[in-house]
C-alpha cells in the first residue's frame, strides 16, 4: 500500500517511513502548493478531504497526494483519525506527521521533529509555538492557548507549553494506542490526554506557525480560538 510515490530521491529524515496526514476542507487555493512542497522531501502524503465543497481533493490528488474522502464534513479530529488509519495500513510506516492544509506549517520544522523522534526514540514529538519567538499569535489567541495548555496539563499529567498545535509527530506505537473520539477541535486535548494515559514518551520542539494573509482572510486564527473554547467546554 504505497499510493503516493516519490517525485525525487530524498535524504530527509524518515522520508521513506513517514506519512504526512493532512485534514482538508475547502483549501483549493493553497493545497496544491502545500502538497508539492512537502513531496519534494516527503513523498508519502495523504489528504483526508472532509466534505469540501470546492476542488480541494482533485487538486491534492493532482499534486501527488493520496486522497481519502469523507462523504460530509465530520471535523478535523475525524479527518486525522481517518488519515492515521490509512497510514497504519502501510507496514513500513514508522511515524505520521499531522500537518495543516493552509500553509501555516513549515516542512523544516517537521523534518527536525522527525529527526528528534528518531534520535531519542520517543513515542511523540509535539510542536510548540512558545519555545521561541518566531510565531506571533494575537493576544486573544495567546490567552486561549494559554488556558488550553493549562487545562490539558491538568487532565493529562503532562507538562507542555502548547497543547493545541496541529504540527505533531506520532510514532507507530502511539498511532496504534491513541483513541480519537472527538471529531472537532477538542481532539487536540484528547490526543494529549491519550499520550498521558498510555504513558507515552514525549518531547516538544519549537516550531514556527506562519499566520498568513490567506489564513487571516478566512478568519481561521480567531475562529479556531473560539472553537477550542467551545469544544473544551462541551466535549
Amino acid at each position: 500500500m504505497r499510493d503516493a510515490e516519490p517525485q525525487h530521491g530524498s535524504s530527509a529524515p524518515g522520508a521513506e517511513t513517514t506519512w504526512f496526514v493532512i485534514p482538508l476542507f475547502n483549501e483549493a487555493a493553497v493545497i496544491g502548493d502545500v502538497v508539492r512542497g512537502l513531496r519534494e522531501r516527503y513523498p508519502l502524503v495523504v489528504c483526508v478531504d472532509d466534505g469540501s465543497g470546492d476542488d480541494s481533493a482533485r487538486i491534492a490528488e493532482a499534486a501527488g497526494a493520496a486522497v481519502v474522502r469523507h462523504p460530509y464534513n465530520m471535523g478535523q479530529g475525524a479527518a486525522i483519525k481517518t488519515g492515521i488509519d490509512y497510514a497504519l495500513r502501510d507496514p513500513a510506516m514508522e511515524q505520521i506527521v499531522t500537518f495543516d492544509a493552509d500553509g501555516q506549517h513549515q516542512v523544516d520544522d517537521a523534518a527536525a521533529m522527525i529527526a528528534l523522534r528518531e534520535a531519542e526514540g520517543v513515542d511523540c514529538v509535539l510542536g510548540s509555538r512558545f519555545l521561541d519567538d518566531r510565531t506571533k499569535p494575537g493576544l486573544i489567541k495567546r490567552l486561549v492557548l494559554w488556558g488550553a495548555v493549562h487545562y490539558s496539563n491538568l487532565t493529562s499529567g503532562l507538562h507542555l507549553t502548547d497543547a493545541h498545535n496541529g504540527l505533531r509527530v506520532l510514532g507507530r506505537r502511539a498511532c496504534e494506542v491513541i483513541t480519537i473520539e472527538q471529531n472537532k477541535m477538542a481532539h487536540a486535548s484528547e490526543i494529549v490526554e491519550e499520550i498521558g494515559r498510555h504513558r507515552l514518551t514525549v518531547r516538544e520542539h519549537p516550531v514556527h506557525i506562519l499566520y498568513t494573509d490567506y489564513s487571516r482572510a478566512k478568519g481561521q486564527s480567531a475562529l479556531n480560538s473560539v472553537n477550542i473554547v467551545i469544544d473544551m467546554l462541551f466535549r
